[in-house]
C-alpha cells in the first residue's frame, strides 16, 4: 500500500473508536494559564485538602494564600515576567507553592534535581542564566558554591521538615549526593540565604497584578533530547495545561481522586500528573520526598490512592514489600505506568494484586510529555503503548527519507498537537533538528501502528539510556568519565539485564601503563553525576569503533559488548 494511504489512514484517527466514552477526540482548550487553573480550584475547593505530607494537610485555600504571599516575596527580589527561577527541591509542599508563585508572576520555572552535583547544577545554570533559586536547605550550599560566574545571586533556602510533623528525624534519612555531605548541609542553611518563611511572610500579591497568558513560557525542563548534554525544553502554560485536560478527560477524572506523587516533580512525568493534573481537578496530591516503600505504605493506611503514576520498578517494589509485609493493596483503581517498557507479568501481578488496571502510556519532555496511553477499557492492550491522546496527530517517517512510510512499516514517530514544545532554550539548531516548521515533533523513537491505532516499539534512535525511567545521557556520562586520569576515552551504551531493565554500561580505552579500577572509575564518577547516571559496569577495551569522521559509534560499542557477555 503506497505511504500516502498510511499518511490518510492516520489522518482519519482511528484510534478514536478505543476511547473510552466521553473521551473527546479534540479538546477545548481554556485561553488561560495555569495560575488561573490553580486560582480555578482554589475558589471552587477551598476548604478540600490539596496536599498531604507526612500526614500534614494543606487545604487549597491555605496553598492559594501561600501562593499569593510567596509571589510577592519573589517580586520583591526582583522577579520579573519572563525571568528564570530555579527549583532544586524534592517533592514537598514548598515545591508547589513555589511552582505556582514563580508562575503567578509570569516569570518561568527552571525544574532540577536536587541530587544533583555541582558539577552537573553548574551547566544547567550556565545554560538558563536564573537569578534567584528556590532550594532545599541541603543542596543550598552546592548552588552557591557554583561560581562567581553564574549570574544566581538570590538563593531562598527551605526547610522541607517544616512540614513534617512529629517525623522531622526522617529528614535526615533522606539520600544526599555521593559527595560527601558537610556538617553544615545537616544542620542548617547555608550562610547568605533567605529563609523560605521569609517569603510567606509578605502580603498577597496584588489582585490586578498581571498574570500570564496561556501561550507565555512556564517551565525549562531539562532533557537529554536525542543526544548529547541536557537540554531546556520550553514548555508554555498552553503545552502543560492541554495534558493536564488530556488526563482528566482519559481518566475520567473527579475532584475525588487522591494522587500518590511518588515521582519527582522534577521529572516530565512526575509534574504533569502531579502538580498539573492533581492541582486542575481539585484533588488531593499526596506527596513523597524520596520513593520508599515503607512511606508510600504507610501513607497508603490514611490516603489510598486512587490513581498512581510510577514506573515499573516502583511497581514492583510496591508488590514485593505489600506481600512481605501482607499489606492490602485493594482499591488503587488506575496505575499509569511510562518512562520506561511495562513488563506484561507485572501487568497481571499488579491488577491481581489491587483489583484495578495498570496501563502503560508513552511520552517525552518535549511533549509536556504525555503523547499515547491505553485506555481504560477492554481494548487495551499489554506490551503496547496505546493510542495517541485528543487532540494529538501522529505520523511514521522513515528517519533517512523524512518520507511517510508505507502502511505496515516500522518508522520513526513523529507528534503534534497543543503539547508539543517550543524547542530547546538557546539551541535554535537542535530545535530545528528535532521540530519541523509545521510543528512536527520528531520524537527518536522508532514504532510500529495496527489497524485500530495502537502503537508499539520497537527501536530507538536516540542513543540516551533510560534507567529506572530517567534519561542518561552517554556525553555527560563519557565527559565525566575522561576526567579520570586512567582514561583516555570512553563511550556509554544501555544494556538490558535478565530483568529487561536498561543499565548504564561503559566501555573505556585506558591510559598507557593503567589498569582497570571499575571501583575506583565509579566513586570518581559519584562526585560528578548523580548516583543513577554512574555505570553499573565499566569494561575496558583496546579501542572504540569509529566513523569515518572519527565519530564514536554507540550502537557497534553496544552490539561488541553484547556479544562479550558483559554480566550486569
Amino acid at each position: 500500500m503506497p505511504a500516502e494511504s498510511a499518511r490518510d489512514f492516520l489522518r482519519a484517527r482511528p484510534w478514536t473508536a478505543s476511547y473510552d466514552p466521553g473521551v473527546p477526540a479534540e479538546l477545548d482548550l481554556p485561553e488561560t494559564s495555569l495560575a488561573h487553573m490553580l486560582e480555578r480550584s482554589v475558589a471552587r475547593h477551598g476548604r478540600k485538602t490539596a496536599l498531604e505530607f507526612f500526614g500534614a494537610r494543606t487545604s487549597y485555600a491555605d496553598l492559594g494564600r501561600q501562593v499569593e504571599r510567596a509571589a510577592e516575596g519573589l517580586r520583591r527580589l526582583g522577579v520579573r515576567h519572563g525571568d528564570r527561577v530555579a527549583i532544586v527541591l524534592p517533592n514537598c509542599p514548598q515545591h508547589i507553592v513555589a511552582f505556582y508563585a514563580v508562575l503567578r508572576l509570569g516569570a518561568v520555572v527552571v525544574e532540577h534535581n536536587p541530587l544533583y552535583t555541582a558539577h552537573e547544577l553548574h551547566h544547567q545554570f550556565e545554560d538558563h542564566g536564573a537569578r534567584v533559586a528556590i532550594v532545599w536547605d541541603r543542596a543550598a550550599e552546592r548552588v552557591r558554591s557554583l561560581g562567581a560566574d553564574l549570574p544566581v545571586d538570590t538563593v531562598v533556602a527551605v526547610d522541607i521538615t517544616a512540614a513534617m510533623p512529629r517525623v522531622q528525624q526522617l529528614a535526615l534519612r533522606l539520600p544526599l549526593p555521593a559527595a560527601r555531605a558537610s556538617r553544615a548541609q545537616l544542620t542548617g542553611p547555608a550562610p547568605g540565604t533567605i529563609p523560605w518563611r521569609e517569603l510567606l511572610d509578605a502580603r498577597p500579591i496584588a489582585v490586578d497584578h498581571p498574570r500570564p497568558t496561556a501561550h507565555d513560557l512556564a517551565l525549562l525542563q531539562y532533557t537529554s533530547g536525542t543526544t548529547g548534554l541536557p537540554k531546556g525544553a520550553m514548555l508554555t502554560h498552553r503545552n502543560l495545561e492541554s495534558n493536564a485536560l488530556m488526563g482528566r478527560h482519559w481518566l475520567d477524572s473527579t475532584e475525588h481522586e487522591v494522587v500518590h506523587g511518588v515521582l519527582p516533580l522534577f521529572h516530565a512525568f512526575g509534574l504533569t500528573l502531579g502538580v498539573t493534573f492533581a492541582m486542575s481537578l481539585g484533588a488531593k496530591l499526596v506527596l513523597f520526598p524520596t520513593v520508599r516503600t515503607d512511606l508510600v505504605l504507610g501513607a497508603m493506611k490514611r490516603s489510598r490512592p486512587t490513581v498512581l503514576p510510577a514506573v515499573p520498578p516502583v511497581y514492583e517494589k510496591l508488590l514485593d514489600a505489600a506481600q512481605e509485609q501482607r499489606t492490602d493493596l485493594q482499591g488503587i483503581s488506575v496505575a499509569v505506568s511510562g518512562a520506561m517498557s511495562l513488563p506484561v507479568p507485572l501487568v497481571e501481578r499488579w491488577e491481581q494484586a489491587t483489583g484495578g488496571i495498570l496501563i502503560e502510556g508513552y511520552g517525552l519532555t518535549e511533549c509536556s510529555p504525555l503523547v499515547a496511553c491505553n485506555p481504560l477499557n477492554d481494548s487495551r492492550r499489554a506490551g503496547s503503548i496505546g493510542v495517541p491522546f485528543p487532540s494529538t496527530e501522529i505520523r511514521l517517517v522513515d528517519p533517512e527519507t523524512l518520507e511517510d512510510v508505507p502502511r505496515g512499516h516500522e518508522g520513526e514517530l513523529w507528534v503534534r498537537g497543543p503539547q508539543v514544545f517550543q524547542g530547546y532554550w538557546g539551541r535554535p539548531d537542535e530545535t530545528a533538528r528535532t521540530l519541523s516548521t509545521d510543528g512536527w515533533l520528531r520524537t527518536g523513537d522508532i514504532v510500529t501502528v495496527d489497524d485500530a491505532g495502537f502503537l508499539r516499539v520497537v527501536d530507538r534512535l536516540k542513543e540516551v539510556v533510560i534507567t529506572g525511567g530517567f534519561n542518561v545521557a552517554p556525553t555527560e556520562v563519557e565527559n565525566a568519565l575522561r576526567r579520570h586520569e586512567d582514561v583516555e576515552d570512553a563511550a556509554v551504551v544501555g544494556l538490558t539485564d535478565p530483568r529487561g531493565t536498561e543499565v548504564v554500561v561503559a566501555a573505556v580505552v585506558l591510559a598507557p601503563g593503567r589498569e582497570l579500577d571499575e571501583g575506583a572509575l565509579r566513586e570518581h564518577c559519584y562526585a560528578e553525576v548523580t548516583r543513577y547516571k554512574v555505570p553499573r559496569r565499566i569494561v575496558a577495551v583496546d579501542e572504540l569503533p569509529r566513523t569515518m569522521l572519527g565519530k564514536v559509534q554507540r550502537r557497534e560499542v553496544r552490539r561488541q559488548l553484547e556479544r562479550t557477555g558483559v554480566r550486569l
